[in-house]
Formats: C-alpha cells, structure tokens, sequence
C-alpha cells in the first residue's frame, strides 16, 4: 500500500500492484484489477494481467437518462464479473484514471468498503512497462450484494442550486476556455450543452492541477495549498463538477478521500444538465474581470 499522508488509504503503486498480480488473476474474488475507459479498444490491445475491462460509456452509466447506474445494474455488473462485495478492488484506467475516478465513486455511492486507485493509472502502468496482456480473465461469477446508495457524496439540481444561493464552494474542473464559455467541450468530443459557461461563484481549478506531470497525485500538502487558494478548506459543503462527471470525480477524489473533507460532494449531472436547464443562472468569462 501507501503510507503517504493522505487522510485515507485509497490509493496504490504500480508495483504494488504488480506485486499482486497473482492474487489479481486468481479465481479467488479477494483480490480483482479492473481497468476503466471511455472504450475498451486500448484494454483489448494490452492491459495489467488479471484486469477486467470495463466500458465507461456502455456499462458504468446509462447514455440516455444520464445516469449511473441502477443498484440492480450495479451488482450484476461486479457479481458477473467476479468482484462480491468483500473484494479488494483496485481501479485504473485512461486520461490520468478520469473514467476510474468515477467509477470509485459509484463505488462508494453503492457502498463498496474495499476500493482503490492505481495511482497514475493506465498511462503510467504502460508508459513504465509494468506487464501487459491482451489475455483477459475468465472469472466465475459471484453474487453481489450492494449497500446504500449513499446520497451524502453526490449532488443533484437542487443542491447545486442551493450551493449558488447559499454562498457555497464550487469546484470548476473544466479548462479555461470551457469554463468562460468559449468552448462548450474538450476539442474533439461531444457538446452536450446548450449554453456555454459555469455555474455563478464557480472556482476554475483543473483537475490536471491535482496531478503530476506523471498522472500520478500530488502530495497531500500541495492538494491542500492548491484549494486553499480558492478559499476551499473543507469547512463547508463543497460541490465539484465538469461536463459529464467523470473529471469532477478526480476533484472530488482528491478533496474527499485523499484530503478528507468529508463535505464534498460530486454533481455527476454537471455542465451537461446545468447548461440546458432553462432559467439556470450561467455566468461567463473567466471569473477575474
């Protein structure tokens, strides 16, 4: 594991990991790798042996409704998968582990004690040429029993709206240019909103800022600094959010778990249910002027 400072014990090194690995290919559910992408193309071309791959945009959330998964859905997706609710999971996957992040999240949403982050992700896991198969693993299925959902980490419309009213801290994952409403999405994905711009009293903090050059986390002391100097300590209820949720989870990863302000919460919903709400208050530019 880690012994780093983090208010919790939620993440672990790649040679951890590889340390694991027999544990992780085993049939024996105590231990199970999962790796998380928006696709499965880079899992199916090589991923961490024993990891089971999961498609973010096809199996973790419902494309339709915008929505995560049902609790139903949840626990056929791991118990069919050989994950039971006492597994050690550990989580990784693309673009600094966003789709991951996420997925922990909904982990921890559906109460799942025993869950990790492969600090750095996928891109270090390759790019440090820890080992990699395109075999994946044939597990026998288990039942899965979720708890919750626990509401207490996510925010809905009405949260959000109360967070504008009362003053509260807002955590702006998106670039610059999506946050003033230059642009409505990354380059090259899809525009899910409307109306460009972010949320009244937003603060504009990347989730890049919350890692290092490598992907993996920055020190518990620099997360800290990075939102004090928006005036977020974790005395207040703080919302973080982006286009689709999945960015947002990496700030609230960071907040929550490794710096354990407990009153964080993630609005999954984000810019793609904000920017079409009609009569929604939007305010653009950079927030500096």
């Amino acid at each position: 594991m880690t012994d780093d400072g983090y208010a919790k014990d939620v993440l672990v090194s790649a040679d951890w990991v590889e340390e694991h690995l027999d544990e992780f290919q085993s049939d024996d559910p105590e231990y199970r790798l999962v790796e998380v992408d928006v696709d499965t193309e880079a899992y199916d071309e090589g991923h961490a042996p024993g990891a089971v791959g999961f498609n973010w945009e096809t199996q973790l959330q419902d494309q339709t409704t915008r929505d995560i998964l049902s609790k139903d859905d949840f626990e056929e997706l791991l118990g069919s998968h050989g994950i039971s609710e006492d597994s050690t999971v550990v989580l990784y996957g693309d673009n600094s582990n966003w789709f991951a992040a996420y997925t922990y999240w909904q982990f921890k949403y559906y109460g799942h004690d025993d869950v990790k982050l492969l600090d750095g992700g996928r891109d270090y896991w390759v790019e440090n040429d820890y080992p990699l198969t395109d075999e994946g693993p044939d597990f026998d299925s288990v039942d899965y029993t979720a708890k919750g959902p626990f509401e207490g980490i996510r925010a809905y419309r009405d949260d959000v709206e109360n967070a504008v009213n009362k003053g509260l801290p807002l955590v702006d994952v998106r670039s610059p240019e999506e946050f003033s409403g230059e642009i409505l999405a990354p380059p090259g994905l899809q525009e899910t909103a409307q109306r460009g711009g972010h949320i009244p009293g937003a603060s504009n903090i990347s989730w890049a800022a919350t890692v290092n050059d490598d992907g993996t986390f920055k020190s518990p002391e620099e997360l800290r600094e990075l939102y004090a100097d928006q005036g977020i300590d974790g005395d207040e209820t703080t919302v973080a959010y982006c286009r689709i949720g999945e960015r947002s989870s990496i700030a609230w990863f960071a907040l929550h778990e490794l710096l354990g302000y407990e009153n964080t919460v993630n609005y999954d919903g984000s810019w793609t249910e904000w920017g079409n709400l009609v009569g929604a208050p939007i305010e653009q530019g950079s927030g500096d002027e």
